[in-house]
């Protein structure tokens, strides 16, 4: 594996996310997919899937990247974060042979694309840094395909292998899940810095379309002062005009009795947001047509006009505006 390193004790350390685990002989990692096998880390999951289903492009969410479009997702089992709150917890979590899943090669994959004329495929339910070689082998293939690629991600990879994950990415979506340290080390057992390393690296220096995802969880990462902060940081580091997502928490995993996030908190969010200069902003699980819609960022005339997933009105032409003619960023 390219992403490793042997230590003089004969060990070997993970290099593919910060958590570095450090494996002796048939140990495996954090994420339970990845294990030293003769000093070398195989991923015990290539090529096993928890099952295919076609999603519209909104689903992952993407509201920028090709409206409409119909993509094909899969994931495997596993994760390197550690999220109390998981909303996948059954497949990031398991412990389940991969072998008992079901079996795909990224060529076939890429068949089962072209033949439901998907026009992208999608690396997510489970965080596709822990099948690295899988999603990076699968979207190289489907890049010689003319399908598209897209990363559903928390972000929590070191720099190296970052830049070969988001060469092969042509769009990603990014867990964002709080934005203070001390959320991410109770709540994620995770670090927040790397994570904010890695959206300005495939924002600023990549081709890649991103777009970010906040679960809004109430009393642990949604006060005022810490959405306001995140979206400050947004300005500053990755201009006004990358999408952000408010999405509705639901009781799952660790957090099973917590309550559910109100709309009301995805609402305050919303325009928080809004009021800070970002240009599109959404709310998700939970969301109106207003919450939903893209607005030109020129002429504040709806462009995009959702309900949920589905689209009711499309005003955008050559990736502009209908109305004034303002290009509207993303990929149309």
């Amino acid at each position: 594996m390219k992403y490793q390193n042997i230590l003089p004790d004969g060990k070997v350390q993970c290099a593919i996310c910060p958590r570095r685990c450090v494996l002796a002989e048939g140990q495996e990692g954090f994420c339970h997919v990845r294990r030293n096998v003769g000093q070398d880390i195989k991923l015990l999951t290539y090529g096993y899937n928890t099952g295919l289903a076609i999603d519209p492009i909104e689903k992952k969410p993407l509201y920028h990247f090709y409206p409409g479009s119909a993509v094909l997702s899969f994931g495997t089992l596993g994760c390197n974060m550690g999220c109390l709150f998981c909303q996948n917890w059954h497949i990031s979590k398991s412990r389940d042979d991969p072998m008992s899943t079901k079996e795909t090669s990224p060529h076939e994959i890429v068949a089962i694309a072209k033949k439901y004329e998907c026009q992208s495929v999608a690396f997510t339910y489970n965080d596709p840094i822990v099948f690295f070689e899988y999603a990076v082998d699968t979207a190289h293939l489907c890049r010689k395909n003319g399908i598209k690629t897209v990363a559903v991600t928390a972000g929590f990879i070191n720099p190296e292998p970052a830049k070969e994950f988001f060469q092969y990415m042509d769009a990603a979506n990014i867990d964002l899940k709080g934005f203070s340290e001390d959320f991410y080390a109770k709540n994620c057992r995770a670090q927040l810095q790397p994570i904010l390393d890695t959206i300005k690296y495939a924002v600023n220096e990549t081709d890649c379309h991103v777009e970010l995802t906040t679960l809004l969880i109430e009393g642990e990462n949604d006060s005022p002062d810490e959405i306001k902060a995140e979206c400050e940081w947004i300005l500053k580091n990755l201009g006004d005009c990358v999408p952000l997502h408010f999405s509705a928490f639901f009781p799952r995993f660790k957090f099973n009795d917590r309550k559910p996030t109100d709309f009301e908190t995805l609402v305050k969010a919303y325009d928080i947001a809004k009021s800070a200069g970002l240009k599109y902003v959404y709310t998700g699980n939970l969301s109106t047509v207003q919450t939903s819609t893209t607005y030109c960022k020129k002429c504040g005339k709806p462009l995009i006009v959702r309900n949920g997933y589905q689209i009711q009105e499309y005003h955008v032409a050559d990736g502009k505006c209908e109305y004034c003619s303002t290009l509207c960023d993303g990929r149309f």
